[in-house]
């Protein structure tokens, strides 16, 4: 079935898997800069997306606890980038938006970091891209099914 021995071909994956990863993270630190870490930089891009959520919300989406996205969204509020809103019915939930400074920071560095990944994919021909989306897009889902059934 496959021309390389299994253990080759995982050790390959781990590899290539740590280096992407780890380069990829870096060169998306580069273009947040200093104003963001990658983990406020994605929260601010969730917040974003869906206009308002909740700390609970966020620890599941990024799948940690709740004590490190409570630790993100205090730095990000004492940068000015969220806004904090009480729940008028029930004053433990806490519900959060961007401001318009966070706002302006995420548009700023999306657009950044837009520039790189198209630098990146503008090497590759239509025909790989759609294949490497379409394989990436498959291992993102049935990474997800293996995490359902060990759960």
């Amino acid at each position: 079935m496959y021309e390389k021995p299994i253990k080759e071909l995982v050790d390959h994956y781990i590899n290539l898997s740590f280096s992407v990863n780890k380069i990829a993270e870096g060169l998306i630190k580069d273009q947040i800069g200093a104003d963001l870490t990658n983990d406020q930089h994605y929260t601010l891009r969730y917040i974003n997306k869906v206009g308002t959520c909740t700390s609970s919300e966020l620890a599941e989406v990024f799948d940690v606890k709740k004590s490190a996205i409570t630790a993100i969204i205090t730095r990000m509020w004492e940068k000015g980038l969220i806004q904090r809103t009480r729940d008028e019915n029930d004053r433990r939930v806490v519900y959060l938006t961007l401001t318009d400074k966070g706002k302006e920071l995420f548009f700023k560095t999306e657009e950044r970091i837009h520039a790189l990944v198209e630098s990146l994919i503008a090497r590759f021909d239509q025909t790989e891209i759609v294949q490497f989306l379409n394989t990436y897009e498959k291992l993102n889902n049935i990474l997800i099914e293996t995490k359902g059934k060990v759960e």
